[in-house]
This record gives structure tokens, C-alpha cells and sequence, in this order.
């Protein structure tokens, strides 16, 4: 795999920077697409004041490597790097950074969203939101389960 690199971290990063290492030195990369997750501070209607996210190591970085490999396997790509954040995180911090390098953007984007969207069904971190009422773990949404469905019925996209 050409250029891949994971990193699952409790200190902060530098989404921008992140991009830049990606692609620098890389003259035949034409598309960077990239995502970044930000801490909100409202999450169903409810004024949250900080997340702790929660991984198993070893098991995260391995999982995440597996869909780095199927996206490569999909589509031709020159990079990927996914940062991801652990610990406790307070509103407008970034979570998670997903960047994908090609020669071509459409095998970009196609592989930043599969990526993103096994992140946010598959992979193993749990959050926990503060409150004003109290703590509560975060489920995944419909909404995410269903972007995933569409990479499993169809495995070429």
C-alpha cells in the first residue's frame, strides 16, 4: 500500500498540516480530498460540553489499516492518512482528520466517504457526551448506517 499512515492519538493535530505532509513531494497527485470531524456542541437537540472518545488500541489501528487496504483496493490512490482523536475533546476540536490522495479526484472523494463512513459505523471508539443533565454514550445514527450500506451492495464504487 503506497503511502498510508494512521495514527489513532490523545494530543491534538493540525488538520492542515496533515494535508500538506500527505501530498508534499508528490508531483503526480492532482485531487486531495479530505474530511475533518469537528466536536459540536449540540447533539440531538442537547448543549454538550466536551466528548471522551474511547478505543481498544491495537485492535482501533488495525481496523482502520483494513479499510485503508479496501479503499486502495478499490479505487487508485497515491495516500491516505486518518488521524483520530482519543481522550476528552471540547467543542470546535478536531476529531478526526480522513485526507486521500490521487491522481484523479473522483477516486478520491469515492474513497474519503467509504473511509468516513466505516468510521462512523464500524470502528471500534465509543463517545461519551457531557451534559448539562449528565453523561451519555453516543449510538450510531440511521443516517450513517445507511451511507455504509450503499459501499456494501455495491463493492466496484
Amino acid at each position: 500500500m503506497s503511502n498510508t499512515q494512521i495514527r489513532v492519538q490523545a494530543t491534538p493535530f493540525d488538520p492542515f498540516a496533515e494535508q500538506d505532509e500527505l501530498r508534499r513531494g508528490q508531483s503526480q497527485v492532482g485531487a486531495l480530498v479530505a474530511f475533518v470531524g469537528l466536536m459540536r456542541d449540540i447533539n440531538e437537540d442537547a448543549s454538550v460540553c466536551a466528548m471522551t472518545l474511547e478505543h481498544y488500541p491495537g485492535m482501533t489501528e488495525r481496523s482502520l489499516e483494513q479499510v485503508a487496504a479496501e479503499a486502495h483496493r478499490r479505487w487508485s490512490l497515491e495516500g491516505i492518512r486518518i488521524v483520530h482523536r482519543v481522550g476528552r475533546l471540547e467543542p470546535q476540536d478536531p476529531i478526526v482528520l480522513v485526507a486521500v490522495s490521487s491522481r484523479h479526484r473522483g477516486d478520491a472523494f469515492r474513497a474519503c466517504e467509504l473511509i468516513i463512513d466505516y468510521l462512523k459505523t464500524d470502528a471500534p471508539f465509543w463517545k461519551k457526551e457531557e451534559t448539562a443533565t449528565g453523561e451519555r454514550w453516543v449510538e450510531t445514527r440511521d443516517g450513517d448506517a445507511k451511507a455504509k450500506q450503499r459501499w456494501q451492495a455495491h463493492s466496484d464504487r
